[in-house]
């Protein structure tokens, strides 16, 4: 029997789903049907070990071809739909961190051989789609990654030690019994905040030094050369107050401008570079690994599901509301402190450091 989390089920919802409608919708920032972008499914290509499946709906006889291997079937899009719905159903039934089986979605699949739930992949494309663009007549084939909003939000930039940013403090001296009472401190509020409140208190200050690894510093740098240092700027203001929404920091930090640009034309300095960032993440880049904006991981897509089953695409192709849904949809989250080893004060060639990580999560 086979088993899956709510993430790896909600990969097959969105291929039933597709499949049921012949048709891919676009969307806005705000998660809605863009009315003029709809883009006929000419096939969908999903990998399964070493076969590769083809599906093709045919919405003028309601019906999907399947090619697996050598072997062709054909099923209804009256029985994806009815399947599609039945498997909505069941993984808003289930707790997000637990495996369960769907027997009947099993039976399914079976009718075309299909033995797998989780394609198999080696990027950050879970499904490729070939559409028909019908206002310059082409079909390219487009890779996307599957963000469901039926189970728990997904990152978009996972933390680690690469995400971690070195911040001086100023204007404050600790011995080494100060500094060790300092990384025992924990508070009611969350405790990285707290922390900050109370060595401010004691007279500190903190300014940006670095990001602990040179290729993700190297990273930002290939983007904009001072985006490291805004970064750096939303990175303290979220962890110094309640707001975790990226939009609603970068808006506080254009308004501080720490960058000294010339705001008189009204540039929109910050959010674009930031909208630049995103759409690079999402596209494949990696903190650890040299990007250089050539790889292109999941050929820049995203299939969004929403919370009412309506799956939404986003992708390069459309650029603007990719980024536009990027910016509008993602927050910065804490990490584990002691896994990421950060929120700490050390001493580094005589002076006082402490460090904060990067993630960031899908609302």
């Amino acid at each position: 029997m086979i088993t899956a989390n709510k993430g790896e089920w909600s990969e097959v919802y969105a291929l039933f789903k597709l499949l049921s409608e012949g048709k891919l919708y676009a969307g806005d920032k705000d998660l809605n049907k863009i009315p003029n972008l709809i883009y006929p499914i000419i096939s969908i290509l999903r990998q399964e070990s070493q076969d590769l499946l083809t599906y093709s709906p045919e919405p003028n006889h309601g019906v999907v071809h399947i090619q697996n291997g050598t072997s062709t079937f054909t099923i209804s899009q009256s029985d994806f739909k009815g399947i599609t719905e039945f498997l909505l159903t069941e993984i808003k039934k289930k707790q997000p961190t637990a495996s369960f089986s769907i027997p009947e979605v099993e039976t399914f699949i079976s009718q075309y051989n299909s033995k797998k739930i989780k394609a198999k992949s080696s990027t950050k494309s879970d499904i490729r789609i070939i559409i028909y663009d019908q206002k310059i007549g082409t079909t390219p084939e487009l890779g996307f990654s599957i963000k469901s909003k039926l189970g728990k939000a997904s990152t978009l930039l996972n933390a680690s030690q690469a995400t971690n940013f070195v911040y001086k403090v100023k204007n404050l001296t600790l011995s080494p019994q100060e500094i060790d009472d300092f990384n025992q401190l924990e508070f009611t509020v969350p405790i990285i905040q707290g922390r900050i409140h109370h060595l401010e208190s004691l007279g500190g200050s903190v300014e940006f030094s670095h990001i602990t690894n040179d290729v993700f510093n190297n990273n930002l740098i290939l983007l904009d050369s001072l985006l490291p240092n805004i970064i750096s700027e939303a990175l303290y203001k979220y962890y110094t107050s309640p707001i975790t929404s990226v939009k609603e920091i970068f808006e506080q930090v254009a308004s501080a401008n720490p960058m000294h640009y010339s705001l008189q034309h009204q540039h929109p300095f910050y959010e674009y570079k930031v909208k630049k960032l995103l759409c690079e993440i999402a596209i494949g880049m990696i903190p650890s690994t040299v990007w250089t904006g050539n790889n292109i991981d999941a050929t820049g897509g995203y299939l969004v599901i929403k919370e009412d089953g309506d799956v939404i695409c986003y992708h390069l192709y459309h650029r603007h509301e990719f980024e536009e849904y990027l910016y509008n949809n993602t927050r910065f989250e804490a990490a584990s402190k002691s896994r990421h080893n950060y929120g700490n004060l050390f001493i580094e060639n005589g002076e006082l450091y402490m460090t904060l990580n990067l993630q960031i999560r899908f609302k």
